[in-house]
């Protein structure tokens, strides 16, 4: 167990990725970490307990509001459609020098977020590459993942990217700082754009991605309108981008489920409006045309 003096790291969400990270932040630093939710929720927590692994889990709850200690760090870990509840309930923890990281997916959620609380509290992330699958009797994996953060440009380590390394580090919590960030960001947005669709479409676990045929494919024709897209904006996804994302999803638990497709047996509100929603918006400005992420979009908008 390691204490982090003075330290005060909250966090918002407690799904498949958010509940992950929570317990490994938890079981290092249980003095420091604390669960950012109202007090139903809390109750909705408490009554039904958290399992990671196995592994009971007892957080400790903050509720939204004044009278609290101003946050060091804040991790933002809900779904697109609890965003702006999300970015209410943290106000009242800013303080000067507040970070705040988001593991939403897409790429606009840093821009919603500093719109509303101010850029220079951001540092840009992501996770990638866990197969954390949540439902009512807790969340399991078998791989974590990593979680991919820094400034925009990491030639040189602010003192920001230092802390949450460090913080990481002792955690046991994986970790990538890459030097271009932005075009990171842009990577994972075209592996989600593919995968998470066409396995929500396709009722498909990340078995049926690993291997030649129809679910590699559409994920691909996906993922490859997002690259042309990048282009014009001036990131220039390629092939080896691609390579990447596909030794990634060679990693994961072929049983293991994509969170759309989590989202579409629970049935959630899926995240289509940040994935081909987001193609066929920025497409639009270019007069590109996107037209398997447009049936996508159909497609999940059509689920039951």
């Amino acid at each position: 167990m390691t204490h982090l003096p003075n330290k005060n790291i909250y966090l918002l969400g407690l799904g498949a990725l958010g509940g992950l990270i929570a317990a490994k932040l938890h079981d290092a630093f249980p003095d420091s970490v604390k669960i950012i939710a109202d007090l139903k929720r809390q109750q909705t927590i408490q009554s039904g307990g958290l399992t990671v692994n196995g592994k009971s889990i007892s957080f400790q709850f903050i509720a939204p509001g004044n009278g609290h200690r101003e946050a060091d760090l804040i991790i933002i870990a809900v779904k697109n459609a609890q965003l702006a509840q999300a970015i209410q309930d943290i106000k009242s923890f800013i303080g000067e020098n507040t970070m705040i990281i988001s593991l939403l997916n897409g790429i606009s959620s840093e821009e919603i977020i500093g719109d509303e609380i101010g850029h220079k509290h951001l540092l840009y992330a992501y996770g990638v590459g866990m197969d954390a699958v949540r439902d009512n009797s807790g969340i399991r994996y078998t791989n974590p993942g990593k979680i991919v953060f820094g400034e925009k440009d990491n030639h040189e380590l602010s003192e920001r990217v230092k802390f949450v390394k460090e913080l990481f580090d002792k955690a046991q919590i994986p970790y990538n700082i890459p030097v271009d960030m932005n075009r990171a960001l842009w990577s994972k947005f075209m592996m989600n754009t593919g995968i998470n669709q066409a396995s929500a479409v396709l009722k498909a676990p990340y078995g049926a991605f690993q291997v030649p045929g129809e679910a590699y494919d559409l994920m691909m024709a996906a993922a490859k309108e997002v690259m042309e897209l990048s282009a014009h904006y001036g990131v220039n996804l390629n092939q080896t981008d691609v390579e990447d994302f596909l030794r990634i999803l060679a990693t994961l638990d072929p049983a293991g489920k994509t969170s759309m497709l989590q989202d579409v047996e629970a049935g959630r509100e899926t995240e289509a409006d940040l994935f081909a929603g987001t193609v066929l918006a920025m497409g639009k400005k270019y007069n590109l045309h996107a037209p398997v992420n447009e049936m996508l979009y159909r497609r999940i908008k059509s689920l039951k």
